[in-house]
């Protein structure tokens, strides 16, 4: 995932920052609100991560100006301020979830993870049928054909095919793949995604050997 955190504290920003960079996601790191904001404007990211309390910009203002500019990226605000009416009071900002101070890494983790999902569930919670290419996916009845010729799929070969039918136009990464499809708590090492590759007939219609292939994997 591509993440922005918005966070002034030193060792908070760092200690965020690293835990999320050796899981493979790429974080930037802002320390002002009006910076953080420029930087959410400008550029797209799959999550934000922001603390209430900001110099020159509140987390909060922050939230609430980018939502008026219609960007909906998934916000998770920290703060020491963790009453109900806090809470609520974040979330009715345009907020997406709420995490209090001090916080174990894990749950952090777990709530992005949480927020990316639904994001991504909701792309496409309005369109049964993706269409890619010559490739077709019904999300409804899970039936797939490449040019008009019906492809039959396993259970995880399908699941693997979808989540990245969801991304498309996205790189996708072996951590976000072993998140996504299998607990999180793989090693990263293990060979599962390897095992569970598409399959030659999505990736190569053998009656048009000079198509692209719809999925291009890269090592390193």
């Amino acid at each position: 995932m591509n993440i922005l955190l918005i966070e002034d504290d030193q060792k908070t920003g760092s200690f965020i920052t690293r835990g999320l960079s050796e899981l493979g996601h790429v974080v930037d790191w802002s320390t002002d609100g009006l910076d953080g904001a420029a930087m959410a404007s400008q550029s797209r990211y799959d999550i934000l991560i922001v603390d209430r309390m900001l110099p020159r910009q509140s987390g909060l203002a922050l939230i609430a100006n980018l939502r008026a500019e219609g960007i909906k990226t998934p916000v998770l605000v920290l703060t020491a301020m963790s009453a109900v009416e806090d809470r609520v009071e974040g979330l009715e900002s345009g907020a997406d979830d709420y995490l209090g101070k001090p916080f174990a890494f894990s749950e952090l983790l777990a709530r992005v993870r949480a927020l990316h999902r639904r994001s991504m569930d909701e792309a496409v919670s309005d369109q049964d049928k993706v269409t890619i290419g010559e490739l077709h996916v019904d999300l409804r009845t899970r039936q797939v054909s490449r040019a008009g010729r019906r492809i039959d799929l396993t259970p995880n070969e399908y699941r693997l095919l979808e989540f990245l039918v969801r991304r498309s136009g996205q790189t996708v990464t072996r951590t976000m793949l072993l998140e996504g499809l299998w607990s999180y708590d793989f090693d990263t090492s293990t060979n599962i995604i390897d095992a569970h590759v598409i399959p030659t007939c999505i990736n190569h219609d053998p009656r048009a050997h000079l198509r692209r292939p719809m999925v291009m994997m890269c090592h390193g």
